[in-house]
């Protein structure tokens, strides 16, 4: 697996990012999906990765600059074709990494509640992340819920 910065204008990429929004959509009631589309993940404050196995993409991740300090995970999407074979994994420990070498202190993410976020959950609580209060602009409620990971 190689891990390198995400091209925006290729087709598998673009491909991935549209089934992560109408996911993100199917599972989420209006209004309470706060998935990343193309515009956002572009922004400056925004680090997009891709995950590949030659030139086939695996996955897609992103972190998002809070604060000097703080970072929140986004974007996070693995093909369906292959789950459960260690991308996800491979992403995350890269987005890691870069919050390590920026120097933040905490990694934040809010996803969604239910049965479709079980596999994410079990991820981010297999890699220490723990239940927690809102941050940033979000607002709890009962169709979603935040994770946090201290790095110091």
């Amino acid at each position: 697996m190689i891990i390198k910065p995400g091209d925006f204008n290729d087709a598998q990429i673009r491909e991935l990012l549209r089934q992560h929004l109408q996911g993100m959509a199917e599972t989420s009631p209006p209004g309470h999906s706060f998935a990343l589309d193309l515009s956002g993940l572009q922004r400056p404050d925004v680090t997009f990765l891709s995950v590949w196995d030659g030139e086939t993409l695996l996955a897609i991740g992103a972190i998002k600059e809070l604060a000097a300090d703080h970072g929140e995970l986004k974007s996070m999407r693995t093909r369906k074709d292959n789950l459960r074979r260690g991308a996800a994994t491979a992403m995350l420990n890269a987005l890691l990494n870069l919050a390590r070498e920026r120097g933040y202190r905490r990694i934040s993410l809010e996803t969604g509640s239910g049965e479709a976020f079980e596999p994410a959950l079990a991820l981010y609580r297999k890699h220490g992340f723990k239940s927690g209060d809102a941050f940033a602009d979000y607002v709890g409620s009962e169709f979603n819920q935040f994770l946090h990971l201290d790095l110091a």
